[in-house]
Formats: C-alpha cells, structure tokens, sequence
C-alpha cells in the first residue's frame, strides 16, 4: 500500500492533509507538545510519531534536520505539509536532503501504485495541470481544520538531537488569532476603491450584516497595511471558496480572481461598468460603493 507522511509542528490542525492522504498508510511526524501529538492522534492517521528532543528550549525548526533523516529513511510516496511557518521549514529541510520535488498550488492528490498525481494551478491560475511524479513528492497545502475521527492511534516517541546554536529564551503571545478564511461561508472583501482607512467601517458593516468574514485584495494588505496579510485573497494569500463572496471596490486582477475562484455566489460592487471582475461575478453592481454599500446594509439589519 502506499505511504505518506504528515509533518507537523506545533498545531494539529490538519484534516486537509489527513484527506489529501486517503488510502494511504499515514504516518503523523509531530514535533510540537504531547497535546499536539494526542490530538493528531484523533485525526484518522495511522500511526503517531513525536520527536523528542534532548534540549528543551530548542525551536521547532531546530529539529528539521532530523525530521528529513526519518523522512528519508522511510521513503514515502507523499510527504504532506501545511503552508504555516515552522512546516515550511521542514518541508524545506526534507526535499534538501531527498532530492524530492516540492510542489505549492495544490487543490487535489491521489496516490495510487507507487505514484501520485497532483492537481495544481498554472500560468498564475488561468489553467490547471495534471502531474504524476514517480518518487516521493513533498506537497505544501492548506492544513485545514483539526479534525476528530474516531478512536485515537497509540502516540510514540522518538528522542532526537536538535540542531545545536539556537534557543527559545522568551515566548510572546499573539495579540491577534491568525485568521483562516478558507473556512469561512461568507466573505466581504474589500478594494482599491476603497479610498481611506476610515472607509473600511463600511465594508466591515456589510460584512456584519452577512454576518461573514471582512477580507482584502492584496494592496489593502501589503501596499498600504490596512488589513493584516491573514486576510489578504490572492494567488500568494488564501485561497477560498464560501457561499457568499462579495467583492467591493475589488478590480478583479487574475492575481486576486483565483484565490476566490469555486466561490459559491460571486456578488461584485463597483463603478467602473467595464471592472474586470464582472466576468467573474454571478451577480454585478455598477455603482458607487459609497452609496450602494450602505443601502445594501441598511436593507439587511
């Protein structure tokens, strides 16, 4: 049967991956706490491996190289990695020392006979390409929700050596959760068209209204910083498909479309009658956002 290894850090939220890896034997590589590890346990993998380092204060990424030892070792056919920080490190780490390709993009996998096929996006999104690599492929995607599948696997653990030089000396908690909103039903994002920070009140009173999300396009967020990059839509932000996906002041760039593309219903506000989005949206509204914004709210409370 075929083989696939989940890389996890320090977050068990992983029910893409686990679903990516159907009909495989799964084997869940954690790095991360106990608690981590017990609820990967839960997530409908096979087998739970947590490395145990002899150095406390090291960081997760210091055991990446230990991590791609095992992964050689084993050999698989997939290797499975959330797109979040310390995984990508792993990730990193594991196709420098196989050789294994790494591939990002990714909307669908199926492993079968010693091979796997992926489904990804091309030319920026306008098109899709079927591959099938022979070989273990590393495959970076959305982690998904934590998941509970049933009756946990037994978590074993492994003692490893981390790399040596680096310690955590101060942990800071966030003062913000991080934002998924490939979860989200409903999605109000927000534009070019917007034109000043105070004018995001309205997009955010719609949003309240549909009771969804509050996102961006990507300038909003890495041009001018009005939004945290966690709520930025696009090929290099996230990628959803809600119910409900109302575009305001959005231009409608192939870079910002495919991160919406397989929305539900595309509704698209704006006062250009010839936005781009338009051949996108389901729904399409020409009109000032400024006055069309809060009309459609006060018509929703």
């Amino acid at each position: 049967m075929s083989s696939a290894y989940i890389l996890v850090a320090d977050d068990a939220r992983i029910g893409d991956l686990v679903a990516a890896a159907a009909a495989t034997t799964t084997t869940a590589l954690v790095v991360g706490s106990r608690e981590v590890a017990e609820r990967v346990a839960t997530s409908g993998v096979d087998t739970v491996v947590r490395l145990v380092g002899a150095v406390d204060d090291a960081p997760l990424e210091a055991y990446a190289a230990a991590v791609a030892e095992i992964v050689a070792e084993a050999s698989p056919d997939l290797v499975l990695v959330a797109t979040r920080p310390a995984e990508r490190v792993l990730a990193g780490a594991v196709v420098a020392r196989t050789g294994a390709p790494v591939f990002t993009m990714v909307s669908s996998v199926h492993v079968s006979d010693g091979s796997v096929e992926l489904t990804r996006d091309a030319f920026g999104g306008i098109a899709q390409e079927t591959l099938r690599v022979a070989g273990t492929a590393v495959v970076v995607v959305d982690g998904g929700p934590a998941v509970e599948a049933g009756t946990p696997v037994e978590v074993t653990e492994r003692t490893v050596e981390p790399a040596p030089g680096t310690t955590v000396v101060e942990d800071h908690a966030a003062e913000r959760a991080a934002v998924d909103l490939s979860r989200a039903p409903r999605i109000v994002t927000a534009g070019r068209g917007v034109k000043a920070r105070e004018d995001l009140a309205l997009v955010d009173a719609l949003a309240s209204a549909l009771d969804a999300e509050s996102a961006c396009s990507r300038p909003l967020a890495e041009g001018v910083g009005w939004y945290s990059r966690d709520r930025y839509i696009g090929v290099t932000g996230q990628h959803v498909q809600p119910e409900l996906y109302v575009a305001v002041g959005v231009s409608g760039q192939l870079q910002h479309a495919v991160g919406a593309r397989g929305s539900g219903t595309i509704v698209a506000i704006n006062a250009d009658k010839d936005c781009p989005y338009f051949a996108e949206a389901d729904y399409c509204v020409v009109g000032d956002l400024y006055s069309v914004v809060p009309a459609v709210t006060e018509a929703l409370s």
